[in-house]
Parts: structure tokens; sequence; C-alpha cells
């Protein structure tokens, strides 16, 4: 066996880039991280080839004195820490001190800095640290060429310079919300991809995210002891076929942390579908203490003290930003089905806009409800929409109001709710209404879907009401669904359903949950049966629970080619400006939106 021998120090450069510097894009990182924690107002960014050319970086940030350049490019020196206590309360970027070592070792690296009060600024080589005076108004500039030129069998597993460049945007961009109060601007073989100017997060979110992220997110800001979350999560509307538009930092410092990302994850199981991803730009801040990132040398793992109080405070701050439902505010000017994330949102519209409309509401059942009660509950209806409409008298001698098809839907003036009065039907799908901002369309079936939901989660959580059924449903299944409906008999029963056999391969659903009452009862129970024989009876009422009540919600809301009177509508809207998370439906597809004036004017060419 050889002799045990010490590694030369350049050899040991060498090992240790393989963990700091994969690709151009980790260069780009370190180097940015060591701008921001100079305290630079401006950065520039120039790429060649991808990076992979090479990598220049100028910061106007506070520079390096001459005689701390060299130091600079030795491992493990850094200005950042002294001490364990300031290893475990890092409030910089940077702070294990062995990047530019790394970075010097396997590419030809200059940097040229001037510090504050130097008379003028000074260039150092990184292969033979010999330094030179140089011509630098102020701050530094590294300069990253060749990378990879003395270890060509790592330059060979770099990609094309199209791939390279897309993770030297990435990392631009994650520095780039991070700190939306500095200047940067990334150019790409001399063209200027990105120029940002320092202004506030929405600014700088709307420029890297796009318009279309904004207008879909909603402001996240929530504060609970030493921990802090604010930034933009969007709708599902929004919701991504990837994970390209998800940017979680804590402490300023971009991580991906498994605990954050399912903390959000749940955030979003009501209402987005299972295959979809949520787009989001969130900054959580807590004490430095209570987080270690000195974790992995790239510094982009992050473990917590308290991740069980972490995991909460993201859940249930974002859980209640998503619950909020933006058909409480869609009479503002402008406003849309997706708001705009410097807007408050009311989850319960009905009590914070004032007017006659929210009298007697209570009773607006009629598609859930047994079919007498469904036409007491839209005879309630009809009288509270006549009552708002001047149609209804509370006197005894009063003349008999006329019915709801004989007058035209009220104006939608101040006070009126939020998404207005239904005014038609389209095609047996969408209704159609006006508030004071211009036309609302609402999808009716998904609309009813997620009122279902949201009743179903509330209900079944004591004891369901049921709704014996005059004749018994009777239909065939398979073997599998009959084994399937004796083991999960106790289940079904908690649910509201009375269910037996009728035959050897018929069963008979002799009553169902009230909210259900006029579901088709053989199309719901099949699919339920199909869901239960899936998993174990257990199971179905802890962690399937919700896809359970998703599922039941789905077949038992209001069918398309429906035809619906006018109080019907308004009935639902209602409903909609009452239920928490009503702007998209369980599966995450949107339920309404809205056509301003302004936008409907440009359509017709009003006013050019």
């Amino acid at each position: 066996m050889p002799l045990i021998h010490r590694l030369s120090d350049l050899l040991v450069n060498q090992i240790a880039a393989g963990e700091v510097v994969e690709r151009p894009a980790s260069v780009l990182k370190e180097v940015l991280e060591n701008a921001v924690d100079a305290g630079a107002r401006a950065v520039e960014v120039q790429l060649e080839q991808g990076g992979v050319r090479r990598i220049r970086v100028a910061d106007d940030g506070c520079g390096i004195a001459r005689d701390d350049l060299a130091l600079a490019l030795e491992r493990h020196a850094t200005s950042k820490i002294a001490s364990l206590d300031d290893l475990e309360a890092v409030g910089t970027m940077g702070f294990r001190g062995e990047a530019l070592a790394a970075i010097a070792a396997v590419a030809r690296t200059t940097i040229a800095s001037r510090a504050e009060g130097a008379a003028h600024a000074w260039r150092i080589d990184g292969s033979d640290r010999s330094l030179a005076p140089a011509a630098l108004n102020q701050g530094t500039v590294v300069d990253v060429a060749d990378l990879y030129y003395n270890t060509p069998a790592r330059r060979k597993f770099l990609k094309t310079e199209g791939t390279e460049y897309a993770h030297c945007d990435e990392m631009f961009r994650r520095i780039a919300l991070a700190r939306p109060d500095l200047a940067m601007q990334l150019a790409h073989n001399g063209r200027v991809i990105h120029r940002l100017p320092p202004g506030d997060a929405l600014a700088r979110v709307g420029a890297l995210m796009g318009d279309d992220f904004v207008q879909h997110a909603r402001e996240v800001a929530a504060e609970g002891g030493v921990l802090r979350l604010t930034g933009f999560a969007s709708l599902p509307a929004y919701s991504r076929a990837s994970r390209d538009a998800q940017y979680f930092f804590v402490n300023g410092r971009f991580v991906r942390d498994k605990l954050l990302t399912h903390a959000v994850r749940e955030a979003y199981a009501d209402i987005l579908h299972g295959s979809r991803h949520p787009a989001y730009v969130l900054f959580l801040e807590l004490d430095p203490a209570g987080v270690d990132v000195n974790v992995h040398p790239a510094k982009i793992e992050v473990r917590f003290r308290e991740s069980r109080a972490v995991h909460q405070f993201v859940y249930h701050a974002l859980k209640r930003v998503l619950a909020e439902s933006g058909a409480g505010m869609a009479a503002a000017p402008g406003a849309g089905a997706s708001p705009s994330p410097t807007q408050a949102f009311t989850p319960h519209a009905r009590e914070a806009v004032p007017g006659r409309w929210a009298a007697g509401t209570a009773s607006r059942d009629w598609y859930q409800a047994a079919p007498r009660q469904s036409q007491l509950a839209m005879d309630s209806a009809s009288r509270a929409y006549l009552e708002f409409a001047g149609g209804a008298r509370s006197a005894p001698d009063a003349t008999p109001a006329p019915s709801a098809a004989s007058i035209p839907p009220p104006l939608a003036t101040e006070g009126a709710p939020p998404l207005g009065f239904a005014i038609a039907q389209l095609h047996g799908i969408y209704v159609l209404a006006q508030n004071t901002a211009g036309l609302v369309l609402v999808d009716m079936h998904a609309a009813h879907e997620r009122i279902l939901y949201e009743k179903l989660k509330t209900v079944l959580d004591g004891r369901p009401s049921v709704q014996r059924l005059l004749i018994p449903a009777v239909f065939s299944v398979s073997a599998k669904d009959m084994a399937a409906a004796e083991e999960c008999g106790e289940v079904l029963a908690g649910m509201g359903f009375e269910i037996a056999a009728a035959g050897p391969y018929e069963l008979a659903v002799r009553s169902v949950p009230a909210l259900l009452a006029s579901a088709p009862v053989a199309e719901l129970m099949r699919k339920l049966l199909e869901e239960l024989r899936e998993y174990p009876a257990s199971e179905v009422v802890t962690l399937r629970r919700n896809e359970l009540l998703a599922t039941m919600a789905c077949h038992g809301a209001v069918r398309a080619n429906r035809q619906l009177s006018l109080p019907e509508m308004n009935a639902l809207l209602r409903d909609m400006e009452a239920t928490e998370r009503a702007d998209q439906c369980n599966h995450g597809r949107p339920t309404w939106t809205q056509l301003s004036m302004a936008e409907l004017d440009r359509f017709f060419m009003r006013g050019q």
C-alpha cells in the first residue's frame, strides 16, 4: 500500500471544486452572493458561451483591500465569520471561504477591486497570485474564463451552450428575486437579456415571472412570533406541469427544502390537481440561529431547529391566503377572476358588503335539498331577490309580488353583491351575471362542486343530516364492489349512506347525505365503491377522506344542460361569495372570470 502523504493545495482545491463548482451557474452563484454580501447597489453580469467561455461580474460594493486580495483566493479564508457563534447565526450569503479558491483552481480567474478610501484599484491573477494596479471606480470585478481548462475530464460533462446559459439565467433570477432593491443586469454574448432597476418586490416579481403570474397570484403576508412569511402564491389556474416556477427563500437565501415543499403542497392539496404544480415566490424570515445553513457546500439545503413549527406556520399561512375567495371583491374597479395581489380579500364577503341582498340567504340550498325542501328554498331565494329589486312589500295588504321571470334583473349599483346579479344562462353551462365592474361568467358545475365540497367537509365533521329515499335506489354492481360495500359499510354509514344487499350482485341505497339528495345515486355509489376498494377502510376516513368527499361533490354538483331560474342562479352566486376557495373547483379549474367594462369597450372599439 502506498505511503500516506499530504495532497498539494492545488489538488485539494480541485477536489473541492467538484462540490462547489458543478457548472458555470455555480460560479455565478458564488460570485453574485459575494457581491450581495459586499453591500452592492448595482450588479452587472456578462456571460460568453453560456458561461463556459467567460463569466464577468462587476459590483459597486465595498471592495477588497490590496493586502486581502491574495488571502481571498486561499481556502477557508473569509471576512464573514470568525467563531462558532458566528457560524450558528450566519447572516450573510457566503461564509465557508472556499468558493474563490475552488474557482481559481479550475478556471483562469482574475479579481480587480478598489476598497473604500483606496487611491486606486488592484488586480490579482488567480494562477500565480501576482498583483498589479488596475483602473476601477468602485467595487469589485471578478472575471472567470475557460472553466475547467485544466481538468478536461470535467469539461466533457458540461452540456450545450444553451443548457448552461439556462442554468446561469436561473441562478441570476434567484438572486434578483431575493434582492429587488439591487439594480441588476445580465448580458449573454453581448446581448442584454435582463435590465432590472431597483424597486419593490412586486415589480421585480412581475419583471422576472411575468405579468400573467402577477395577475393570478395572491400576496402572502403572515407573522407568528419570530417567523415571518411574505411573497406571492399563484392561484391553481396558473398551475404548471413542472416545478420551474417555485422559489422559496429563507433569510434571503434560495433553498430547496423537503419540509417547506411539503408544507406548500399541503396548502394546495384541496385546490390543485395532483399532477400539477403551484407557482410561488415566498420569503421566510426567522432568527438566523433557528436555521442551520451549513449543511452542504452549495448552501442550497438548510435544516430548521424547530422544523415542526416552521412547517405548520408556512402551511397555515398559505392555506389562509388560498382559502380567501376573490368573489368577495369582484366588483372592485378593474378586478377580475384573479385579483391584484396588492388588494385585500374578505373570506366571508356577504358579511363585509352592505346591502339588502344578504337578507334571506340562509335557505339557498335548492340544488342539494329534497324535492319539497328544494321548492321551499327556491321560493325563499325568489322572495329575497324580488325584495332587493323592489318587487315585494312587507305590509299585510301589499299587492302580490310579481314572478321573478316578469321583472328585469336589478342594476348592479353600489351596495350590490360582489358577483352581481344573474341575467342569463348560456348553453346550460355558464351563468352570466352583471356587477358594478362589468360581466361575470360562472361555470355553474365547477362552482357548485366547490360549494358542495366545502359543505361536505364541514357537515361530515359532525353527524351528517340524512335524506331517506322514498324509493330505494337499486343498481347492479360487480363482485368486487359488493365486497367493498360490505367491508366499508360503517364508513359509508358515517357519511350518511344507508346501503344493503338487494341480490347477489345488487345493492339498494335507502338514504344519502342531505346535501347529495338530488345526485344520481347509482353513479355516485359506483364511483365511491371503486375508490373504496383500492384502499383499506382505515385509510379512507383519514388519508383519503378529502379525495372521497371531492368525488362525492363532483357527482353531486349540478350538471350541464340543467336549466336554472334567475333566483337559482343568484342563490349560486351568493353561495360562491360566502364559500372559501370558491375561485376554483376541486380539480383546480377556475370557477368564474370577470370581463370589465373597459375590456368590453376595447373589444368593440368604443371611444376609439
